[in-house]
């Protein structure tokens, strides 16, 4: 009898698109781009994914506008001449097996801060002033994201209207490059999370006020952009389930915003946390192995929509209970998979789905099956040797 495919191993048809697995690459900020353009760097970092298994990639946040910038050299599809560096990176990964995501967002109230190797600290007005891309901080209301950060201007309608298209423009661009995804950043604080939150956002005009007037500029987003990119391509959606702040978003809210953006024809919900301002880096959520399923598993049960679980997923068996027990349907690796760029491959070892190495690169997994034999001979012969002392 054929043992039965891990589930972290099946297929998964989203729209028209099949992944080959279940095992997604998390955006993480490199700060390696030059006005925006990807470079050979982002070549390299995304593309040693796709060799290594993943069935889908998703890039760093990428900017729908330089002033929504996280950090002074982030990815941005902002203009058309960002286009191209980045079609060579989604190439690549189609060439080797592997669907490419791109992470549209504006940063809002955080833009502008150093890369985390420099101490992750907003950048000063000066700073940002003497860039030679625009940037401004932007938020629902003049209230800075923690010490050390500029209070950001208050957007109008005339404003709230320019950052929808911004990232309806950057959409069209994303499908240009060849994008198979498209998720929308909402979490972590920046311009549509601090909407969101009712302590970031104090208007009384219809994108304030109650859940669903701080719901607006999202809903408003993802209808645009979900108009603009093509119908069989799928929609992703990061949220902040839980804000961090005293009295702040809910995983209650989350659910309610979830079932409006899936009838916005959002069709996954990326299941995050934390980073409405800088004292809300360090969630009250213990960070132990899985911190966030929790918040995935009622996502998915209660708005009835797919989800992507994140954060402290490190093995194969771990992650193959996760999808097993109903509380994902994708599982995404952000610093495991710097740790192991070939998690995936090794996962699909452990858990017995390639015991030949199929699955890897052919120039690579020729070699694997070569040296297994003999491998396991040495090993053997180094356990008997252990045993007969």
């Amino acid at each position: 009898m054929t043992p039965r495919e891990p589930l972290l191993f099946r297929p998964l048809q989203l729209r028209d698109l099949v992944l080959k697995n279940r095992v997604v690459i998390s955006p993480m900020c490199q700060h390696a781009a030059e006005s925006g353009h990807a470079t050979p760097w982002h070549l390299v970092h995304l593309g040693k994914f796709a060799l290594g298994g993943a069935g889908l990639i998703l890039t760093e946040s990428t900017a729908v506008d330089p002033r929504g910038r996280i950090g002074t050299a982030d990815l941005g599809l902002w203009k058309d001449s960002q286009i191209e560096p980045l079609r060579a990176v989604v190439d690549f990964a189609h060439a080797n097996g592997s669907a490419m995501g791109v992470q549209l967002a504006h940063a809002g109230r955080k833009s502008g801060s150093q890369p985390l190797w420099e101490g992750g600290a907003a950048l000063s007005e000066a700073r940002l002033a003497a860039d030679p891309e625009p940037w401004q901080r932007l938020g629902p209301s003049a209230l800075a994201a923690g010490p050390g950060w500029s209070a950001p201007h208050a957007l109008d309608a005339g404003g709230i209207a320019e950052v929808v298209q911004s990232f309806v423009d950057a959409t069209r661009r994303a499908e240009a490059a060849g994008f198979d995804v498209v998720e929308l950043h909402f979490g972590h604080g920046y311009l549509v999370a601090s909407f969101l939150s009712p302590n970031a956002n104090h208007r009384a005009d219809e994108w304030g006020g109650d859940l669903a007037g701080r719901m607006r500029l999202a809903l408003e987003i993802a209808r645009s952009v979900r108009a603009e990119w093509p119908a069989g391509k799928p929609l992703f959606c990061r949220l902040s389930a839980v804000d961090g702040s005293v009295d702040g978003w809910s995983l209650d809210d989350s659910i309610v915003l979830s079932r409006e953006l899936s009838a916005c024809g959002v069709d996954v919900i990326d299941c995050s946390s934390g980073g409405l301002t800088e004292e809300t880096r360090a969630l009250p959520v213990p960070r132990g192995l899985g911190f966030q399923v929790p918040f995935s598993e009622r996502i998915r049960n209660e708005a009835r929509i797919r989800t992507q679980a994140v954060g402290m997923i490190v093995d194969a068996s771990q992650a193959e209970a996760v999808l097993a027990e109903g509380k994902a349907d994708l599982i995404a690796l952000g610093r495991e998979a710097l740790f192991d760029p070939y998690w995936a491959h090794h996962a699909a070892l452990s858990l017995g789905a390639d015991p030949g190495y199929a699955r890897w690169p052919v120039r690579h997994g020729v070699w694997l099956a070569k040296r297994a034999p003999g491998l396991a001979r040495a090993r053997q012969a180094a356990d008997a040797l252990v045993n007969h002392e």
